[in-house]
Order: structure tokens, then sequence, then C-alpha cells
């Protein structure tokens, strides 16, 4: 490049002194130097020129050969201009290649530009959410009104996955998810989760139906097998007496497991509770009254409860949570063992109920599966001490149907505690009732 500028700069110095020679010869040297200055200004407009049509037009239009500065700078775009047709069809073979994948995709796929309009949807979107290719540049919340979608849209909050009936067709239920996209765009994910709803709904219904019909007959069992008991301690049947009891015992066993099987399906049901202003202190002396009833004489409880506190819920489902935290607390803690159970108002309006204990604790990696229903960790222990493996998943699902919070911290051989919190709305004290 430095040697193309040194030969314009030798070939301009000699035109500027060849003029100014044929001027002095003529009529001055002023006079010739100010034509080749004339020259060379027109020509440099003629490569302008042609630059500009050029630039207006290229495909109909070829820039000259001038040689020279004007040569290299013609050379370079045209260099650059090739380039930028190669990266232009390598984005444009990408788009399109993304457009085909997206395309072919089971789930909807919807990219949205910063303020949340819509750049772009594939098939599956238009089709499970009603979307046309004219929507393009509409606001998704003007397309999909649902309460729960509009909240959680926006709130802004990544990741966080809502569930809705489809617009179209309220019959189908859509799992919706909005994650970030490129610098400032998002990419909304719709997948139809009906026939997923569908068979979690029968499989509720069989558990349902089949502990229900299991109470029956189990009843029967249990009462006949109660009388032959009584009846083993003395007569003819007193060889039997120890069989008896260890049918009488699993018995017991198998209906506290459907028991806790119909409270776990009610639980999962779309059908809510009613939910009025309860005295959770009221509800969790009694469930503490019956695990002292279980509990081992050497078994220490430290109670803290404030009685001020009122929740808005469901009586069986609080009182099966409760039920369920303290006795766990007394099933895992060996004698003699502290269980310490706090009711607390907590600022903000919220309150909390904990449970804890000082008994074999939990591994840190057996902690998220605790709500899993049958997920047990010792399952010889928890089958000897009484234990359906249900008890846990009662717990969530009951914490959960009061937009409450659990929360779970164990250390093994220290001892576990169980947190619940419940949200302002779902909490008021006593004091304030009454004034």
């Amino acid at each position: 490049m430095l040697a193309v500028w040194r030969q314009e700069l030798i070939k301009l110095l000699l035109l500027c002194g060849l003029g100014a020679l044929v001027g002095a010869l003529f009529s001055g040297a002023i006079w010739g130097f100010l034509v080749v200055l004339l020259f060379l200004s027109a020509l440099q407009y003629r490569y302008l020129a042609a630059l500009l049509q050029w630039l207006r037009q290229p495909k109909q239009n070829e820039l000259p050969d001038p040689g020279g500065v004007w040569g290299e700078v013609y050379d370079r775009l045209v260099d650059l201009q090739r380039r930028n047709r190669k990266k232009k069809k390598r984005l444009a073979a990408m788009v399109a290649d993304f457009q085909a994948s997206t395309a072919a995709l089971p789930d909807g796929a919807v990219v949205l530009s910063a303020h949340g309009e819509i750049v772009r949807a594939n098939h599956a979107a238009q089709t499970l959410l009603g979307l046309r290719a004219q929507d393009s540049g509409i606001r998704i919340t003007l397309l999909v009104r649902h309460p729960k979608f509009v909240e959680m849209f926006e709130a802004g909050v990544q990741g966080q996955e809502v569930e809705i009936p489809s617009p179209i067709n309220r019959s189908k239920q859509l799992n919706v998810r909005v994650i970030g996209y490129g610098k400032s765009q998002g990419l909304m994910i719709v997948r139809d989760v009906s026939e997923l709803r569908r068979l979690e709904n029968a499989r509720r219904d069989f558990v349902a139906n089949a502990s229900h019909e299991l109470r029956t007959p189990l009843t029967v069992l249990k009462g006949y097998l109660e009388m032959m008991e009584t009846e083993s301690r003395q007569g003819p049947l007193n060889a039997w007496a120890v069989p008896l009891q260890e049918m009488y015992k699993q018995t017991n066993r198998m209906e506290s497991l459907v028991g806790d099987m119909l409270k776990l399906a009610r639980l999962e049901s779309d059908i809510a509770a009613r939910h009025d202003w309860i005295r959770a202190a009221t509800l969790l002396r009694q469930a503490l009254a019956d695990a002292q009833g279980v509990a081992d004489p050497k078994h220490r409880f430290v109670i803290e409860i404030d009685d001020r506190v009122e929740l808005f819920g469901g009586e069986t489902e609080l009182t099966s949570l409760f039920a369920n935290l303290v006795g766990n607390a007394v099933r895992y803690t060996p004698p003699p063992g502290t269980i310490t159970v706090t009711l607390s108002a907590l600022g903000g309006g919220r309150a909390v109920c904990s449970v804890q204990d000082s008994g074999i604790g939990i591994a840190e990696t057996d902690i998220p599966r605790l709500t899993e229903r049958f997920y047990r960790i010792d399952v010889g222990r928890s089958r000897a001490s009484g234990g359906t493996g249900l008890g846990l998943s009662i717990v969530k699902h009951a914490v959960e149907r009061h937009d409450a919070q659990l929360k779970i911290t164990s250390q093994l051989g220290e001892g576990s505690c169980f947190s619940c919190e419940f949200p302002p709305h779902r909490v008021r004290l006593a004091e304030a009732v009454m004034l």
C-alpha cells in the first residue's frame, strides 16, 4: 500500500512539473500548474462518480481499473463485497437451518424481541397457540392472555414454567417456559402435556379407587384378627398367638398405608378442601399428644408454640402435615433424643412451624429425594417403626396447597430440622382478629 502511495505522489509531482513547464513556455508557469490541477480534479470526480454509481447498483455497473490508489481502493471494496456476500450466504444458511430445526420440533418455539413482540414462531407454536404469520411484531401477551402466563411473563423471571390451557382448545394443557435468547431476546418453549396430565389423573384415580376398595376388606380382616388374637391368649388358638400378632401388626401397617395413599390422592386431586382460619396451635398440640403417646418415655420434648398464630387452610391437610412432621421426628430419633417443636410469627406477616430432632440425620444426597413417594433412607428402620414412605410426600403436597415453603436441613449423626414457612396471606394473629 505504501508503494502505491509513493507511485501516486511521484505521478502527481511529474504532472504538476510538466504543467508548470508547459505553462512557462506559453503563458506562465502558474497557468500550466492550474490546468494540471483542474485535470486531476476532473479525474478524481470521474473516479468518485464511478464509485458512487457502483455502490448504488453493483450488479449493473463495473468499476474501472485506473490503477494507483483508486485501483487499490476499488480492489479492496470488491474484495470486501465478495467476503460480505459469502458471510451473508453463510448466515442465511444458518438461519435456514435453525428455522428448519425449530420447524421439525414437536414443541412450539417462539422467538420474542426484547419488548416481548413475536419475531417468528415455528409450526408447532402456531398449532398450539393459534399464532399466524401476520402476528409477527405483536406482543405475545396480547395473544396469550391467560393470567398465569401474563403474570409470569411480566415478572421477567427467566426459566420459570407455567401450565395453562391452549387459547384455541381448552381441553389441551400446555407447559410454557420463557428463557433468555441472544443478547436481549426471549425464546418461548411450548409443550403439549395433555396426555401426561391425563395419565397422571388416571394414576391418581386408580390409586384412590384401589385404596378405597381395600379399606373395607382390611377393616373386616383386622376385626377378625383382633378377635382371634384375643382368643389366642387362652384356648385352642394359643399355639397361633405369635403368628396372629404378626398378622395383626402387618394388617395395621397395611391400613396405615392405605390411609396415607388416600390422603395423598386427595391432596393431588384438583378438588381443593374448604379453607378457613384455623388455630394452628390446637392442631400442632394434638399432633404432639399423638406422637408422645407412642414415643419412648426417655424422649425429651421442647415445645415453643405461639398460640396467637392462625392459618388459613384445610384442617385435615394441616393435621396431616403436623402429624407427619412430628411423627417422623419421634420415629427417627433414638431415645433419649430431643425433639423441638416451634410455631412462631415472623416479620412481614409470615409464620413458621419447625420440627427439629437430634436423631440419626440425613445425608445431603438424600435430602432432594425425601418427598418422593415410598422413598426411604433406611428401609428396614422405616418398616420396623411403622413408616409407609408416604409421610413426607403428604407433607410436600399439603405445603404446596397452602402456598408455603418446606425447608429441610440435616447432618448425619446430629439430627434434622423440617420447617414450613407460610406466606402473609395465609397468616394472622389472634389479637388482630379480636380488635
